[in-house]
């Protein structure tokens, strides 16, 4: 049997192209799902794809980063499906475990998947860096302004009031003003 694993990271991203292939490469079940690579934690459609693929089987994916990000999870994954007797097939990239010469550029293309992946965490996080340093980043804005919550509160008006002209809960504004009063009340 050839089963297929589409993966996209986020929800506004499509998965056409990448079923597309898996079916013109002959995948019998296509399991997909749009959720993050960098760890296979919670990836239900691969977990499931996992559990019945059997001896014999194959398993299709478009690129190796469709079936992890980090080197250590694609060994990972690569180990559990030798070890049950799966052969892994890329359609974009010359990955075909069930020879050596496979199985090798398996290897090399999941170390530069992971270089790949931390090369765009250290650009990120120097662009981060540099905004910072250029007054454009600040980070997450204030959602309440405490000092109008506290002053409000200070001149007689009601939490409950202030939570509506405010834009925010009720247990918001007991937070700020320090009451102990919470949520239910």
């Amino acid at each position: 049997m050839i089963y297929g694993y589409a993966r996209v990271s986020t929800t506004d991203q499509d998965l056409t192209v990448q079923v597309e292939k898996l079916k013109a490469a002959g995948c019998v079940t296509i399991r997909s799902e749009k959720v993050s690579g960098s760890s296979t934690k919670g990836r239900a459609e691969l977990t499931t794809l996992l559990e019945f693929i059997r001896d014999g089987d194959t398993l299709v994916v478009t690129r190796l980063d469709r079936l992890a990000r980090s080197l250590a999870d694609l060994m990972t994954l690569a180990g559990r499906l030798k070890d049950s007797g799966v052969n892994l097939r890329c359609t974009d990239q010359q990955v075909d475990t069930s020879d050596a010469a496979g199985r090798a550029f398996f290897q090399m293309l999941g170390v530069f998947s992971e270089f790949e992946t931390e090369l765009r965490r250290e650009r990120q996080a120097e662009g981060i860096a540099r905004a910072k340093a250029e007054g454009r980043y600040k980070g997450r804005p204030r959602g309440l302004d405490h000092d109008k919550v506290r002053q409000l509160y200070a001149n007689g008006v009601s939490a409950i009031t202030i939570a509506k002209q405010m834009g925010c809960s009720r247990s918001a504004v007991y937070k700020v003003i320090g009451t102990g009063k919470g949520a239910s009340q």
